[in-house]
């Protein structure tokens, strides 16, 4: 299918608006822990200095693996607007006292790594866990083109090291190839094998957000997508960090579907439905301003290196 002009992957995540697509290098992305904005236009692995006293004091965690660009020959279109998602995701959760490590444009079994590695470290409270790629049901795609198994990346957290920790996943990717016309859907059962392994696979104590129902497409805007952007918002927002976990994701739902509304002449008036599952066994506030605060003196150097200047390399890219 195509929007002005520009054909489209059936089953990848739709793009709101034309775009002229950089050729990068294949190998490039970023590994950071308290990044600057800046630092995400540095193609190749890099790491930011904090202060050895942050590391004294076990703290939440949060990883966010983001795939922008893929390798030619991927027949994977490059998504203009990941980047902003991933700027504003490690503003929102660095102030709300998260150590956050992002990692840009990696292979699949980077991503199987990336994850299986951050299972194996325990955390304070809570883990968040952010993929944003193409998609389809029950997988993501590296930035080689290569299918990741959402089941296994879950499956990895039911481990002793985050036993009795809060895991939120958020996955911003496509899960078919639908088009939503805004008719009600329910996606809380799914005959699909794939589907229901997925779904076994969740630990307890777990909470997936998707950007989209069974089934359907997610959108992509160049100033973020829908999902990753309202929830930076409500988190910012007075109160939202004391939400309870299903309260707001809930709200995230309400906002999306009810508030967004794709343009342009072949997709306009289509909508998008978010969804998730819970294995919460309790009550769980993963980002409420009290837990923040005890955080606030380890953050606070990581929070003058995303305000202050910075001086960034020349881009690997040619």
């Amino acid at each position: 299918m195509t929007e002005n002009g520009r054909k489209l992957h059936i089953g990848h995540e739709r793009q709101m608006i034309s775009q002229t697509h950089k050729v990068g290098s294949p190998y490039s992305h970023t590994v950071c822990d308290h990044i600057t904005p800046q630092c995400l236009t540095e193609e190749k692995t890099m790491s930011c200095k904090i202060p050895l006293s942050a590391n004294k004091r076990m703290k939440n965690r949060a990883l966010i693996v983001s795939v922008e660009s893929f390798y030619p020959g991927a027949g994977l279109n490059n998504r203009n607007g990941a980047k902003k998602d991933t700027q504003r995701l490690h503003k929102t959760l660095s102030k709300l006292g998260f150590s956050v490590e992002i990692r840009i444009d990696i292979e699949a079994d980077e991503i199987y790594e990336a994850f299986k590695e951050a299972s194996k470290k325990t955390v304070k409270d809570c883990f968040v866990g952010v993929i944003s790629s193409h998609g389809e049901e029950g997988v993501v795609f590296g930035a080689d083109g290569r299918a990741v198994k959402l089941a296994e990346i879950y499956s990895y957290f039911g481990g002793p090291s985050m036993a009795d920790k809060s895991k939120l996943f958020l996955i911003q990717a496509c899960r078919g190839h639908g088009l939503d016309e805004g008719v009600e859907v329910d996606s809380s059962f799914s005959e699909e094998e794939d589907g229901v392994s997925e779904l076994f696979s969740i630990p307890i104590d777990t909470a997936v957000m998707y950007a989209t129902s069974p089934g359907y497409g997610a959108f992509m805007h160049p100033l973020g997508s829908e999902l990753i952007q309202t929830f930076c918002k409500l988190l910012e927002e007075e109160g939202g960090p004391d939400l309870e976990i299903t309260r707001l994701l809930t709200r995230i739902n309400f906002q999306v579907a009810y508030n967004f509304e794709s343009r342009g002449k072949e997709l306009g008036g289509k909508k998008q439905m978010p969804c998730f599952v819970t294995r919460f066994t309790r009550e769980v506030f993963p980002f409420r301003k009290m837990a923040a605060a005890e955080d606030l003196s380890l953050s606070f150097a990581a929070t003058q290196l995303i305000d202050e200047p910075s001086r960034s390399r020349k881009s690997s890219i040619s």
